[in-house]
């Protein structure tokens, strides 16, 4: 039988938590189905790793890394720089939004 640890238990309820917002977002039509299944699936991934983070290690062994917290740390890493690309191209395009947003406030403006 499995024993989950004070950390293991303090970890598995803030990403069930985390999990109930994604859910609630998702319900309350403020995210899409792609950022749903997208966090969804990771907060229930993150749980099965705290759960059985031996499974981790054989799955890095399996893809010729040394170790399960290796193979952890890379793929957050390149999930992040994902994220902060994303980001940054929403940020992008809100910024050529506003910009032309504020020219044609400008020439209405003008032209009244």
């Amino acid at each position: 039988m499995m024993s989950i640890n004070f950390v293991q238990a303090v970890l598995v309820v803030f990403l069930l938590f985390a999990l109930s917002r994604v859910v609630l977002r998702f319900k309350e039509r403020q995210i899409k189905i792609g950022e749903f299944l997208f966090w969804s699936l990771s907060f229930a991934g993150a749980v099965v790793v705290v759960v059985l983070p031996g499974e981790t290690t054989k799955l890095a062994q399996l893809l010729g890394v040394g170790r399960g917290v290796d193979l952890i740390v890379y793929a957050s890493i390149v999930t992040l720089f994902y994220i902060c690309f994303r980001t940054y191209i929403q940020l992008e395009n809100m910024r050529h939004e506003i910009t032309e947003l504020v020219r044609k406030l400008a020439l209405e403006k003008k032209s009244k």
